[in-house]
């Protein structure tokens, strides 16, 4: 058995936002970064993090979901949501170690990237672009791989560092 899921190689990204556009073109019809699906960060100039649902050990969101609004895709393994049953309480924000759902700018219900069924809009448009700061992955859960998303601003004090060194901690 094997998980779809989205790897990022945070210092690759330039910040375009190529990819909330074309989530959003996607899922909302029009260009709508407040809607998208994966978003761009920019905690410290010159530092953007792209951030979006990494199906995280265990799915803590998922288990936090008093309606049961919340599930597991049982062949790509993104997490799914029943937009009827959910009651917009947060309870899957605060239970994402990063953060990640958002409460949709329209109808006010969770809102996480389901990987578009295996072929994810945001993996294609920054491949074309030649950043491959997201690439599709398919592999069987290991150690390696369970990771738990992070917070965009602990991501990108890393990077600051990692591109500016000493000056990079001052930012932080």
């Amino acid at each position: 058995m094997t998980n779809t899921w989205i790897a990022r190689d945070y210092a690759a990204c330039s910040g375009c936002k190529r990819c909330e556009i074309a989530c959003s073109m996607k899922f909302e019809g029009w260009i709508w970064p407040e809607a998208s699906r994966i978003r761009i960060f920019m905690p410290f100039p010159g530092v953007e993090v792209p951030h979006l649902c990494a199906q995280c050990n265990g799915y803590p969101c998922v288990g936090s979901c008093p309606t049961k609004a919340l599930s597991i895709d049982p062949n790509t393994k993104a997490v799914l949501v029943d937009k009827e049953k959910c009651v917009s309480c947060g309870n899957c924000i605060r239970a994402c170690p990063g953060n990640v759902p958002i409460l949709h700018p329209a109808d006010n219900k969770a809102t996480i990237c389901n990987l578009c069924n295996g072929d994810p809009e945001c993996v294609k448009v920054c491949k074309e672009a030649g950043y491959n700061a997201l690439m599709l992955v398919d592999e069987a859960p290991g150690p390696n791989r369970k990771l738990f998303s992070r917070h965009p601003v602990e991501v990108a004090k890393e990077l600051a560092v990692y591109f500016f060194g000493e000056k990079g901690e001052e930012v932080i």
